[in-house]
């Protein structure tokens, strides 16, 4: 169970992160994938944040993690000027895939098929 300055420091670090994105997401991994932020998890020392983003848009998204792990450094740098008024020391950022949404729509489209199923089978009687 997180205490409640984690999920403070988390719900932060996931406010601003976004914003971050928006702003200088393109230069990292250009104009074409969009990419948010579903949720920040962070450990109890407050060292370490897993941010799990979703990417859509974009067929190779470890590709588009692969590249932010390569701008870690540089996107701590950037939060940190963010949150220093809010958070004492910036936690060293691991990004992570949410396939949560793509669960859901690979759920959603078996509904779908099923559904046009039924009502295929409700014509021919």
């Amino acid at each position: 169970m997180a205490s409640k300055r984690q999920l403070q420091v988390a719900e932060t670090i996931k406010r601003h992160f976004s914003e971050l994105l928006q702003r200088e997401g393109y230069l990292i991994y250009g104009n074409e994938p969009f990419v948010t932020v579903t949720n920040v998890d962070v450990s109890p020392d407050l060292s370490q944040a897993r941010v799990y983003l979703s990417v859509y848009n974009v067929a190779a998204k470890e590709h588009i993690i692969g590249l932010m792990d390569q701008s870690a450094t540089r996107l701590r740098q950037l939060l940190a000027q963010r949150v220093r008024k809010h958070i004492r020391r910036t936690p060293h950022l691991e990004f992570h895939l949410d396939g949560l949404l793509d669960e859901m729509e690979k759920v959603d489209n078996l509904f779908d098929r099923l559904y046009s199923e039924n009502q295929m089978g409700s014509e021919e009687e």
